[in-house]
């Protein structure tokens, strides 16, 4: 959420950093039933007022004096008014929240200016793209593929989009969620094993809601099926004020996620493109606002490290205002090289939002130098999906004999060098 403040000192600043992310907000609608909202604050604040002063004076009064009879009588009166305009300002109250939950983060000023994906930066990497050898393909197009990562199945007993992992397909996954689990606490992050449901106050404290509803799973019971582990770690300390002396803290979790919106065409959502459950491991902190910017630097190097061991090549994407998301402010995303499909395939995003979940949530810490609660910063990427980096494994590394060489790092974890579709 926006700071109110900002909203109505700088509107045109808004306005413009908004314009930077090419979103539809209705800046005016909000600053209107803000400023109704203030005066009926103002309103009610000065009947209390007269509420209060009308109480003291009819203290000093001699009670069943005419006097103190003419004042209980506009006491009534007053008293009326207060709680017709209190119910008044407590509708208000939820049209303004509302409305500011409709306002997406702004962009960082480093931010770069465009629209479409082609316009993102491209500010690093690692490794050299593997050309096509005579044997490369499409890691679905991999003979016996579905002997491990059945599709048709899936299909059949939930819907497309949910495979079976089976063998040793499975155990690879198994033991890429191991490889990162114990390489991000080496890098300091605490493993927490969250709940996979959460309820709409958590979603909303994320950005999730109300900008993501069709794309995630609803119980009857109105949980929601994570489509991240980012939600319930944030929502960890939501409406809790941390000891300044705490921060920076760092947490990592793996969970299955669950996204409706996984395409519907094209060579995108082919095999494991694109699903709508997959495995992850989500890397999480709250910071301290002065060093968010240095924490999402280091944030975005523990990601790459991961698929430096891989021995995956990779690129690093600054992206523009246009393809940034409803609550960043600034966001890296690391892309995979997948040999078989000769393209780059998404395999992280590393984000800072400022201030903007803390202040949905109330996650805030108590500063030392004022004494006062200030919000924190939040900063999440993953570390990382297991489908796109499952599949840059498998068309990277397979042989003209059909078997996949698992990256020497997994072997431990994996208990082979290879993976057979036989």
């Amino acid at each position: 959420m926006l700071d109110p403040k900002l909203l109505r000192e700088s509107p045109d600043l808004v306005r413009a950093a908004i314009a930077k992310k090419h979103l539809d907000a209705d800046v005016d609608a909000v600053l209107a039933i803000d400023t109704t909202w203030r005066a009926q604050v103002t309103e009610v604040e000065h009947l209390r007022a007269t509420q209060k002063s009308a109480n003291t004076a009819m203290a000093a009064l001699p009670k069943g004096s005419p006097e103190f009879i003419a004042k209980v009588q506009e006491m009534k009166a007053v008293s009326a008014a207060v709680k017709a305009k209190e119910v008044e300002l407590k509708e208000t109250e939820l049209h303004w929240h509302a409305a500011l939950l409709t306002l997406p983060n702004l962009p960082h000023a480093t931010v770069p200016a465009g629209k479409t994906p082609e316009e993102n930066q491209v500010i690093g990497g690692h490794g050299t793209p593997v050309e096509a050898k005579p044997h490369a393909v499409a890691h679905w197009e991999i003979p016996g593929f579905e002997h491990l990562f059945d599709f048709g199945r899936g299909a059949k007993v939930t819907g497309a989009g949910f495979p079976f992992m089976i063998g040793e397909g499975a155990r690879l996954v198994r033991a890429l969620l191991n490889f990162f689990l114990n390489e991000n606490a080496k890098a300091g992050y605490v493993e927490v094993s969250p709940p996979i449901f959460v309820n709409a106050a958590s979603a909303t404290a994320t950005g999730q809601l109300p900008d993501k509803e069709g794309q995630m799973y609803e119980t009857l019971d109105k949980l929601y099926a994570v489509p991240t582990a980012e939600v319930p770690l944030t929502n960890f300390y939501r409406d809790e004020i941390l000891d300044e002396s705490t921060l920076p803290i760092y947490r990592c979790a793996y969970t299955p996620c669950f996204r409706r919106e996984a395409g519907s065409y094209g060579k995108d959502v082919r095999g494991l493109n694109r699903v709508h459950q997959f495995d992850k491991v989500e890397l999480l902190k709250w910071v301290h606002p002065s060093t968010s910017y240095e924490e999402l630097d280091k944030l975005r190097l523990d990601a790459e490290s991961l698929l430096q061991k891989l021995e995956l090549p990779y690129r690093v994407l600054l992206m523009c205002g246009g393809d940034m998301g409803f609550a960043q402010a600034k966001k890296y995303d690391l892309e995979v090289w997948a040999a078989g499909q000769q393209r780059w395939l998404e395999v992280s995003s590393c984000s800072n939002f400022e201030a903007f979940q803390a202040r949905r949530a109330q996650i805030r810490f108590r500063s030392q130098a004022s004494g006062k609660p200030e919000l924190v910063h939040t900063l999440n990427g993953s570390g990382l999906a297991i489908p796109r980096v499952l599949a840059a494994i498998l068309e990277n590394n397979l042989q003209a004999d059909g078997r996949v060489k698992v990256p020497a790092v997994l072997v431990p974890h994996f208990g082979q060098e290879y993976l057979s579709f036989g």
